[in-house]
């Protein structure tokens, strides 16, 4: 259907005939070089009429007039209405890409992957199936940079989380920077609820803010954030002197991971495997559901041009003509 988006333009259409009334025409004040006494005479009893070779012109005047108000109007045409589901929801990614991250204790299809390549493995299901929620993403190691902000394109936030590359942003782990810019982005959001799931695979060793004042801030800000650890518990490790079993995850402080989500409502979870970890954020999914809130777009298409381009070329025809007459 068409719609009108200023249909009270409309109300322009009679502005040439009130400027017609206020201003009329002006009478030439000069004399005549011929003067004729019995002009009726002339005319066989009848009386002057405008030739019609002047008449068209002032009727192309009008429909030019008409178009180029109805182009002001902005004309729309609007499509079928396309139902989109919104949550409410702003949910911010928050990963670790410091150096222990670079841990090869995860397995892809019988691969031996780094702890990153797991994470963006698994979260890029997880991105996906958050339809009607506005996601982004903080990157974080030594510093904590935002790179993406709220958004429902859920496949740019996947494309930026999967050009992430190990040590991006430092060799540390700065995790109260992290929960800090996390505050700093949602908790003046007008949003229903605001979530951050923080993933690392470390301790607090670097920034400017211990991450349970962050905690802190993000709980008076109703921000609930859930906190996974990642990492296996035992890995086998070959050298010259035969193979030796490590705790690749010594470095992990659960401790504060726990602290930061109870302290905001939210949970922690750990991840050992890929398994594991995928099943966290399917239990996301289920502490997070995605609310089935319809809200409805009806696509628009400007039709404005058209008569516009039409009033531009009568306006044409009628510049051509008073020409060719004068």
């Amino acid at each position: 259907m068409i719609h009108f988006e200023w249909p009270w333009l409309l109300a322009a259409l009679p502005l040439p005939l009130v400027f017609r009334w206020l201003m009329p025409a002006h009478q030439p004040s000069g004399q005549a070089a011929l003067k004729v006494p019995f002009l009726e005479d002339f005319l066989d009893g009848e009386t002057p009429r405008i030739p019609q070779t002047r008449q068209w012109p002032l009727v192309l005047a009008a429909i030019a007039w008409l178009l180029l108000v109805i182009a002001t109007t902005r004309p729309q045409w609007l499509g079928e209405p396309i139902e989109q589901a919104v949550s409410g929801r702003d949910l911010m990614l928050a990963v670790d890409l410091s150096g222990s991250m670079e841990a090869q204790d995860f397995v892809i299809n019988k691969d031996p992957v780094d702890r990153l390549t797991a994470a963006k493995w698994v979260a890029g299901d997880f991105i996906n199936r958050r339809v009607g929620d506005r996601l982004g993403l903080i990157l974080f190691g030594t510093r904590a940079y935002l790179q993406t902000p709220l958004t429902f394109d859920r496949k740019t936030v996947l494309t930026l989380l999967n050009e992430a590359v190990l040590g991006l942003a430092g060799d540390n782990t700065a995790i109260g920077d992290a929960i800090g810019l996390a505050v700093k982005r949602l908790g003046d959001q007008d949003a229903n609820s605001r979530v951050l799931v923080l993933m690392t695979d470390g301790a607090n060793t670097a920034g400017e803010i211990a991450p349970l004042k962050a905690a802190e801030l993000a709980a008076a800000k109703h921000l609930k954030i859930y906190t996974i650890g990642i990492g296996a518990d035992e890995m086998v490790v070959r050298s010259f002197f035969g193979n030796r079993t490590v705790n690749p995850s010594v470095d992990l402080d659960e401790d504060t991971l726990v602290k930061i989500a109870e302290s905001t409502g939210g949970r922690y979870f750990r991840a050992r495997n890929t398994g594991e970890l995928n099943n966290i954020y399917l239990l996301l999914d289920q502490l997070e559901p995605v609310e089935k809130d319809k809200q409805y777009f009806r696509p628009r298409s400007e039709l404005f041009y058209w008569p516009l381009a039409l009033a531009l070329a009568l306006a044409g025809v009628i510049a051509w003509t008073h020409v060719r007459l004068s």
